[in-house]
This record gives C-alpha cells, sequence and structure tokens, in this order.
C-alpha cells in the first residue's frame, strides 16, 4: 500500500467503488495512485456477507449481517477471528451506530453521505465522503494512520450495506 506523507504523519486515501454489474454486493477499493489496494465480494447468505480481500487474492476480512435483530447489527472479522461489531441505534435526525471495537464510534450528517470515524478521544480516525453524480456509490476514504485502513474499510462496507437494506 502506498501512503501519503502530510506534516510528518502517515496518512492513506482510499477510494471506494462499487461495481456497477455484479450479482451480489463488489467493491474495488483504489489507493490515491489508482492500485487495487482491496477487493469486496459479496456472498450468497442470508443477510450481506462482504469477504475482503488483499491485491494478491488473500482473504483478509468478512462483515457478516447479522439477521433477526431489530435495528440492523453487523459483526466483524478479520482473518477468521472476531473483532467486534456495528449496530445502527434508533435516532431521528442522524445517523448513530454502535462499535464494539477500539473505543471507536461514528459521527454522520443527516443524509450519512460524509461522515468521521472517531476514537474514545475525539480524534479523527478517519472520514468519508461520498461522491455524488456517479453511477455506482462511490467514497473517499481518508484514514489518518494506515493501520486502521482494514478497520475503517469494514466500518464503511457496514454502514453502506445498512443503508442498501433500508432502501
Amino acid at each position: 500500500m502506498v501512503f501519503i506523507q502530510e506534516k510528518g504523519e502517515d496518512k492513506m486515501k482510499l477510494l471506494f467503488k462499487q461495481r456497477l454489474f455484479s450479482w451480489f454486493d463488489s467493491y474495488d477499493i483504489y489507493n490515491e495512485y489508482g492500485e487495487t489496494a482491496y477487493v469486496v465480494k459479496g456472498q450468497l447468505s442470508w443477510g450481506h456477507c462482504l469477504k475482503i480481500f488483499d491485491a494478491n487474492g488473500n482473504e483478509i476480512g468478512t462483515v457478516q449481517e447479522r439477521v433477526l435483530t431489530w435495528l440492523p447489527k453487523f459483526e466483524l472479522y478479520i482473518k477468521g477471528e472476531y473483532i467486534g461489531c456495528i449496530s445502527k441505534e434508533l435516532t431521528f435526525f442522524h445517523p448513530e451506530y454502535n462499535i464494539d471495537f477500539n473505543g471507536w464510534h461514528v459521527e454522520g450528517d443527516f443524509f450519512e453521505w460524509d461522515y468521521s470515524i472517531l476514537d474514545g478521544a475525539g480524534n479523527c480516525i478517519a472520514t468519508i465522503n461520498k461522491e455524488l453524480l456517479n453511477w455506482t456509490d462511490t467514497y473517499t476514504i481518508d484514514v489518518v494512520n494506515p493501520h486502521d485502513a482494514l478497520c475503517a474499510l469494514m466500518l464503511v462496507l457496514a454502514i453502506d450495506a445498512e443503508k442498501c437494506s433500508r432502501n
């Protein structure tokens, strides 16, 4: 992966693009140079099941929707090991999600197009912006620490899957 050096900090920019013609949710995730960083493939299952592969085709993560829950809930796995989950909270004016790992939380705008992932102290982990006027869902993900890129991507996938289920 390629990192952006800015003001003494490592940063990583990812472009998240849903594939136009696909039977299941499939996404290509590119770095800022247009190189494939991750590939996400939807699996046939009850509820969303998204498998994440690195650029070499190795499976490195899974986002699995738990079914039969009152509000949407997604379990997150890295290399088959459960790391936590994200669930939608009941709110009226802006989206809220409960995240049960790393002390992270998500804050978003009313339309759910732009949001941030923050740690428990309020420090930014990543910012996510939806690009408008595209044929498919396209997001830019700016990750402060490249080591958090996979976890941030998993949260973006879960939030996108939750929005797709609602629509």
